[in-house]
């Protein structure tokens, strides 16, 4: 079993909702989401850095999503509202203790991941 489990993706509506889940073994300082569409490299949809207030989101997804985690939990959560076609894709949980003050938004710096969920947002 990896470290991070992923779940609530689907099938849904242009304006509908999904609420994906990131279940870790153990939480990290960064926990983050990505997405990926067949041909594209992974981006950063957003991170929250345990003990932070304000949470990076992806200029794509301002105002629509909202990341929320509870470490006393160990798990991560995706609210998506008013999904549009192109946030279609893959979207991954990403985990990492980081070294720097910051959470990197580069994929390639996370070391722990999940196996996907599957959005699909069609019109």
């Amino acid at each position: 079993q990896g470290q991070l489990v992923e779940s609530g993706g689907g099938s849904v509506q242009v304006g509908g909702s999904l609420t994906l889940t990131c279940e870790a073994i153990a939480s990290k300082r960064c926990m983050a989401w990505f997405r990926q569409v067949p041909g594209s490299e992974r981006e950063s949809v957003t991170i929250f850095k345990r003990n932070d207030y304000g949470p990076y989101y992806g200029d794509f997804v301002k105002g629509r999503f909202i990341i929320s985690r509870d470490d006393t939990k160990n798990t991560m959560w995706l609210k998506m509202k008013s999904l549009r076609p192109e946030d279609t894709g893959m979207y991954y949980c990403a985990a990492d203790e980081g070294t720097k003050d910051w959470c990197e938004i580069d994929a390639s710096l996370y070391k722990e991941w999940g196996q996907g969920t599957q959005v699909t947002v069609s019109s």
